[in-house]
Formats: structure tokens, sequence, C-alpha cells
């Protein structure tokens, strides 16, 4: 006789299937609910923003931008070379969540708005909103960054950027390929490296041909590594007649027609997936001259000095979005009897890690204060401009640096349940290294550090000026201000790493000293300065008040 189900015996009914100890979503949740961000927003001039911070949190910590961001990146973009005809086409198709991802940030001003905005602050409210809206994904960054940065290098060729600025700074996201000047809204991307040369652009081999026509050329070549490609127009750096120089290339032309912008192939990265990175090949293709003819590096350099703060700010959110996902965790997960985050060695290494956290978040603005000072022209003695200059290169090399250790860390604290794709987690670890290479390399950034210091007056004054504002303050933090300068005349290329790393910890001590609370300075030059560490996150010593750290750290209150 065949029993029916109902007739089987239930042994406990769905008890297999009962889900316990497991933490609920973290959204929806205001990726702006940070201490340290807030502060910074005000103390750089920037807190009329603040408002409009923190509607921009609840949108990125929203269930809906969470979706957008996973999305985008399941659903990777695709090089669609020729049309069904025949014809070439070179264009990349996007997931329908990039696009809104896109149309988000450039319509909060993230990309190159601060350029037509002239309030105290508006390049610092640009940064604060990276690090907010970072908390969704970081591919789309990218032409949002390279588009700001374009601004600075355009203006070296005033009719071409008469024509162009107003539509990079627009809060318009039009991504259909078309005549520049017939769009609502620009984005500009960047052509630099080259297959056999890297960092190393002097050696480039894309040729530049001059027309007949004053300041119009033809390129030909293959770029390396161009991401964004359909960005409407790109700097390229190519070998005129008269040595290196800058270029605007535009994906079409005047007259309607596509320029030659043949997209070979897309990268198969690591991580930001949701980002096209390809090979463009020029061939017989149209560009206008920016800046003067062997003059190409001096004239895009503003431009990297705009994405390398950038990276910064992309490793800074990048860090906050894992820290309050590890929160999240530990507040809701329990094991031997007790929640995570009250578990004495879990506490630790929470606390530790939102020390790195405020740490980068905290020079990041700083940064960002002193770029927005030095490009209105607020800095009369010149000294933000010579800040700006140093410590960008060497917030770049350090914070990036820390980028991929730390998510590792935040990784390890959700356990087996952070090694699965669902939780965000790995996408956020794979992230992590790019931005330590994008804009040079670590030794092509410490090596500059050591540039500026030997080539540009007033860096090494700059920097040694901004430490002094906390001279007094804290033994450890003065001691190793004493050993940077002694250490100073004996930088080399070889020992150029470690000198850099001495500045960024003494620079970021010495803010947190001046503007965090006693418990968060105090640890952080116990630890990074004191040498009262281990060689992993958690390894806080017993003084540290973990309790303050994490409260202050945690969206909401420390748990």
């Amino acid at each position: 006789m065949v029993s029916t189900l109902d007739e089987q015996p239930s042994h406990g009914g769905s008890a297999t299937h009962d889900v316990t100890n497991q933490a609920p979503p973290l959204t929806p949740y205001d990726a702006s609910d940070d201490t340290a961000l807030l502060e910074g927003l005000r103390r750089e001039g920037a807190g009329w923003a603040e408002e409009d911070l923190r509607r921009l949190g609840r949108r990125a910590g929203s269930a809906q931008a969470q979706e957008w961001a996973d999305l985008a990146n399941r659903h990777e973009p695709e090089l669609r070379t020729h049309d069904r005809y025949g014809n070439r086409v070179d264009e990349v198709e996007f997931h329908p969540c990039w696009h809104h991802l896109m149309r988000t940030a450039i319509g909060e001003g993230l990309a190159a708005s601060p350029w037509a905005d002239d309030r105290p602050g508006a390049h610092v409210v640009r940064t604060a909103g990276g690090l907010v809206w970072g908390h969704t994904e970081a591919g789309h960054g990218c032409p949002t960054s390279m588009t700001y940065a374009a601004v600075p290098a355009l203006r070296k060729q005033p009719e071409l950027a008469k024509l162009y600025e107003p539509l990079l700074t627009s809060r318009e996201y039009d991504p259909v390929l078309r005549e520049p000047t017939q769009k609502r809204g620009l984005l500009a991307g960047m052509g630099m490296t080259e297959k056999q040369g890297g960092s190393d652009v002097r050696t480039n081999t894309t040729a530049a041909t001059p027309t007949a026509e004053p300041g119009v050329y033809t390129l030909r070549g293959h770029k390396w590594f161009t991401s964004a490609p359909m960005c409407d127009v790109f700097l390229v750096l190519a070998q005129a007649p008269g040595g290196l120089s800058c270029f605007l290339v535009p994906r079409v032309l005047p007259d309607g027609t596509r320029n030659t912008f043949r997209i070979q192939r897309l990268k198969d990265k690591l991580g930001n997936r949701s980002n096209a990175s390809s090979e463009p090949e020029f061939d017989g293709t149209v560009a206008w001259l920016v800046g003067p003819e062997g003059q190409g590096v001096k004239t895009i350099i503003e431009m990297v000095n705009c994405t390398r703060l950038d990276c910064v700010m992309m490793s800074a959110a990048l860090m906050r979005k894992s820290l309050v996902e590890a929160g999240h965790h530990a507040r809701h997960r329990s094991a031997f009897g007790a929640r995570l985050v009250d578990q004495p060695l879990m506490r630790n290494v929470l606390a530790d890690l939102a020390l790195e956290s405020e740490a980068a978040t905290t020079l990041t603005l700083r940064l960002a204060g002193a770029a927005d000072r030095a490009i209105r022209g607020d800095d009369v003695d010149g000294s933000e401009a010579a800040f700006r200059r140093i410590a960008t290169a060497i917030g770049k090399y350090w914070v990036t640096k820390r980028g991929p250790a730390f998510t590792a860390e935040a990784l390890e604290c959700l356990g087996g349940n952070g090694y699965v794709e669902d939780s965000g987690m790995p996408r956020h670890y794979r992230e992590a290294p790019l931005l330590s290479i994008w804009e040079g390399s670590g030794n092509v950034n410490a090596l500059d550090v050591l540039r500026a210091l030997s080539r540009e007056p007033g860096t090494a004054e700059a920097l040694f000026g901004e430490l002094a504002l906390a001279r007094g303050a804290d033994a450890r933090l003065d001691s190793a201000v004493t050993r940077l300068k002694t250490g100073l005349p004996e930088a080399s290329p070889t020992t150029a790493r470690r000198l850099v790393e001495q500045m960024a910890l003494a620079l970021q001590a010495s803010l947190l000293v001046r503007h965090a609370p006693a418990a968060v300075a105090d640890a952080f030059c116990a630890t990074r300065l004191g040498g009262d560490w281990g060689h992993a996150f958690g390894t806080l010593p017993r003084t540290a008040d973990l309790d303050t750290i994490v409260e202050r750290a945690l969206p909401g209150g420390g748990g």
C-alpha cells in the first residue's frame, strides 16, 4: 500500500529549513552615516552640501542601488565590432543597471560639474559624494573620474575647452554615440599606455602626423589599456614631429561620421568587471592638438593628479563599505554564547579596521580640500598647491596599498559567508588591487614623491608645514617627524617605498591627532608610529579603547 505525503512522518516538519543565526540584509542603510566623513566635509569647507550628501547616502545604501551594482558586474559589457551588415561600429553594450549607476553619478555631480561651480568646497563635495556613492560599485567610477580630470588638461587649448567644457560639466547622462556638440552631456576618457611601455609613456609608438589644417593631426597606433571606450572624447598621447604630445580624439567627427577607433578587444580583468577596458587601434584617426607639441606629459599631468586623488577616494570608499559589511555581520552573528561584535578579539579586529578606514577617509578629504583651494586660487602663498602635489602622490601610494589587506580581513569577518559571491565581498576583494595599479603602480608613485622633493620647490616645506600643525600633541608623532627630517637627505630610489610609507603614516597621524577623538588618535599613533602592533589587523594593544573606536565607526552606534 502506497501512502500519501500526508501520511508520512513529519520528523519535525520544516525544522531543517529554519534559518537562524544569520545576519539580515544590510540594505537599506545610509552610506553617509560616517562620523569621520561628515566631520571632514565640514572641516574642508563643504558643510553646505551635507543635506545632499545624506540624501545620496540613503540612495547608495538602498536595495535598488545595491542591486544595480550587483547586476552591472554579473552582466558584463559586450563588444560589438560590426553591425549585421558588416559595417564597423566598435560599440560596447552595457546592462541597463550600468546606465542607472552612471545616470545617478552624473546627475549628482560626481563627474566634471565642480569645474562649473564657483562655490568654495565644490571639489570637496564631489570627493565626499564619491566616498558615499562608492558604496555601490567601483567600475562606473572610472569614466566619471576621467571626465572630471579631463577639464584642466583641455583648458590648455582654450578653443577646444570653450566648445566642450560646458558639455563635460553637464549633469546630463547621454550615452548614445553621436556628434559631441549635439549631445546634452559628454564623457571623456584617456589613452596613454601602450603595450611596450606601460607607465613609461615616453616610449609610446603611436604616431601623430600633421595635416594641412592647423592643429589637426591623424594618429596611427595601438593603445593597450583604454577604459570606458564608449566615452565621447579621449585625451591621447602620441609622438608628433616635435615629440610626445597630447591630443583630443572624438569618437564621432564634426560631420557626424565615426572616427577610426577600432576596439580590438575588451580586457578580461580580475575585477572592475562592469567597466569595459579596451585596446583601441588608431589608423588615420583624426585628433586635435592640446597644448604645445612635445609637451604631452606636462599637458596631461593635471589630469593624472585628479585621477590619483580619485584612486585614494575609491580605496577609502571600498574600505568603508567593507567595514560596514563586516560590522553588520558581527552585530547579528553569534558564536560561543555572544554576538561576534561583543567577542573581544573580533572587537579588536573591527577597531583596527576602523582606524585604517578613518585615517584613509580623513586624508582623502584633506587632499580634496587642498585641491579645491589650489584650483580656486584661494591658496595665496601656493602652499596648498605644493601640499597637494606631494601629498596626493603619498596618499595614492599608501591608501591604495592598504586596500587589498583591508578587504581581505573584512571578508574574513564574515567567514565562509564572505567567500560567497552573493555577499558582495568577493567583488570588493577583486576590486581593491586595481586602485594601486591605476595611474601608476606603487613604484611609480613612490618615485614621483622623490621627484617632487628634488625638482619642485616648496613641496617638502608644505608637507612638514602640515605636520607641524600637530607638533607637541603626541610624542610618537613628533619622533616620527624628526626621523623623517633626518632621513630625507639620504632618500634614494631603493628606499623610496619606506620613505613614502613613513610620510603617509605621519600625515595620517597628524590629521587624526588634530581632528579625531583621543581614543582614535592614540591607538593609531601607538600602533602605526609607536610599534605597539602586530603584522595583521586585530593586533591593537590592551590600552586601546576598543569600544569608543568601534562605536564611532559603525553606523548607528557600535553594537
